[in-house]
């Protein structure tokens, strides 16, 4: 389990991980899911399989007529260079008929490779999307009794590697109503809570960007370590200072 606030500018110059794309895509709240990878038609991959298939019998039949017609042919007649053609001609498309449908499956597979690369292209954008910030959610279920389960969960960054960084979500309160509540009752929490939500995970992306915005600034176009590190500091100082600045704010309460 995850605990303590994550602190946003030890996130400022990582890049999201590829993680996030695969297991760690859980941990992420359902508004930010990546959106559904569609499976690719399978109709180009069928018109060229008949295609093939049709292409390996016409071949096969020509081949074969090709050999019949020399053989006929020579013994009806003086064996001449034409039926020596045609014989070696059809024995050729007879043994070879079978590499249509080799030709056909590699242009299949080389299609699909394509459409796959183009999808991947799409979540790869989504990805440099995801900003390092703390984000809050609700989740309704229902219990088997009827009751109504409100769950409250929080969603944060983690390092995952020395350049990128991941999520972990961590459950953060369990809020059960009971099935004879009036079903306005148990809208209306809900959306009390999801409200509240909303309004902490706008804090955590202030803050982020607040840092990000330091350490954008103080980089000024360098990417040697040095320079980073100075740049993280200043990411540190700016958001302290924005701590400081609202102390005296009220609490996000409804």
């Amino acid at each position: 389990m995850v605990t303590g606030a994550p602190n946003p500018a030890d996130f400022v110059g990582l890049e999201p991980d590829e993680r996030l794309l695969g297991d760690d895509m859980r941990n992420l709240p359902t508004d930010m899911q990546p959106p559904p990878v569609p499976v690719p038609a399978r109709r180009g991959r069928s018109t060229l399989a008949a295609a093939g298939a049709t292409l390996t019998g016409a071949t096969l039949l020509g081949g074969i007529a090709l050999v019949v017609y020399g053989i006929v042919d020579a013994i009806s007649s003086a064996f001449g260079a034409i039926d020596a053609a045609a014989i070696a001609v059809g024995a050729l498309l007879v043994a070879t008929h079978w590499g249509w449908i080799h030709i056909t499956e590699a242009t299949a597979d080389t299609l699909d490779a394509r459409r796959h690369r183009a999808l991947r292209a799409g979540q790869l954008t989504w990805l440099l999307t995801v900003e390092p910030y703390t984000r809050y959610s609700i989740a309704t279920s229902v219990l088997e009794d009827g009751s109504i389960r409100i769950a409250r969960s929080r969603h944060q960054p983690v390092q995952a590697s020395g350049r990128t960084f991941s999520f972990a979500r961590e459950p953060e309160s369990d809020e059960v109503i009971s099935a004879d509540e009036p079903a306005a009752i148990v809208t209306e929490r809900a959306e009390t809570l999801r409200r509240l939500a909303a309004r902490e995970t706008e804090r955590e992306r202030r803050r982020w960007e607040i840092a990000a915005d330091a350490y954008e600034t103080a980089l000024l176009g360098r990417d040697d370590d040095e320079q980073r590190a100075a740049a993280r500091r200043a990411a540190a100082e700016a958001l302290s200072a924005q701590i400081n600045a609202h102390l005296r704010e009220p609490p996000l309460v409804e």
